[in-house]
């Protein structure tokens, strides 16, 4: 367990030696003290100011990876893996790291070779274990009619643990559904809207103006299926409009649109898993 007085103590300690020093590479341990105590937001901007003076420091892209897996921006923390490890050569952290980054992104194959290699060279290590665990049981527990039970660990046969019921997540109302997709780090705003522009649900984090972005996105919409439709393209699924400083994704909801406002730190890739696995859990 973290003990936050010690956190508290190395930001102060790191930020003194920074205010003295501003480009001293403490920047890093000063970034990943405030990724442990939780404000990421922070963690980002001290570690990105820090990069871009010390874009060569290997221990600052790792921090920075680690920064983004936290923030579920898994290919922005990918891509600091690969810097790191091609300014500082390939460790074991940033392998187990990557693991890490791969179960997240659904990539298990990917993950279990690294774990396996990992395991071979360091066969004790509990940490390589439950991670090679995980990454081995969810996609068995994922795929229809092979759902494995939850265990704490490798059974005595062959690894294979006992089948039994698939699992199945919770059902998300619409306002659920809106409050998991505004904590993605990225999006301002979510709205489900009638074939008419009529705002069904609204969540922000920073408010916006929802009548009228519940009638541009309707309008676009209707625009874009039309158009898309008599040019023999076929039936839009998703719009992505790119502005100059932001985003709004569109997509289909089950008869109704789903429109999400985003800025431009957002990690398209990352939404659209999380919309892709909301979407399957709508009540109704």
């Amino acid at each position: 367990m973290i003990d936050q007085s010690d956190i508290d103590d190395r930001i102060a300690k790191c930020t003194k030696i920074l205010e003295d020093n501003p480009n001293s590479q403490i920047f890093a341990a000063l970034a990943d003290a405030h990724r442990k105590r939780g404000d990421l937001d922070r963690a980002f901007r001290v570690c990105q100011n820090g990069l871009k003076v010390h874009p060569g420091y290997g221990s600052g892209h790792l921090v920075m990876a680690k920064i983004n897996m936290d923030r579920g921006m898994y290919d922005w923390a990918e891509s600091e893996i690969n810097k790191a490890t091609e300014l500082d050569g390939v460790t074991r952290t940033t392998e187990l790291l990557l693991s890490e980054v791969f179960i997240y992104k659904g990539e298990f194959n990917k993950a279990c070779r690294i774990l396996e290699k990992l395991l071979r060279s360091d066969p004790d290590n509990e940490q390589i274990r439950k991670l090679l665990d995980i990454a081995r049981k969810i996609p068995l527990e994922t795929r229809p009619g092979n759902a494995l039970s939850p265990v704490s660990g490798p059974s005595q046969d062959a690894g294979v643990s006992t089948p039994a019921e698939p699992p199945s997540l919770p059902k998300l109302n619409d306002k659920q559904q809106l409050r998991a997709l505004v904590v993605v780090p990225g999006v301002e705003g979510a709205l489900l809207v009638n074939k008419d522009g009529l705002v069904l649900e609204a969540e922000w984090n920073d408010q916006g103006d929802t009548d009228l972005t519940g009638a541009l996105a309707a309008e676009t919409a209707r625009y874009c299926a039309v158009q898309m439709r008599e040019s023999g393209f076929g039936t839009v699924q998703s719009v992505l409009i790119e502005t100059g400083r932001s985003f709004l994704y569109l997509s289909n909801a089950g008869g109704r649109l789903l429109a999400v406002v985003c800025t431009e730190s957002i990690n398209l890739g990352t939404l659209k898993l999380k919309l892709a696995s909301l979407l399957g859990r709508v009540t109704g």
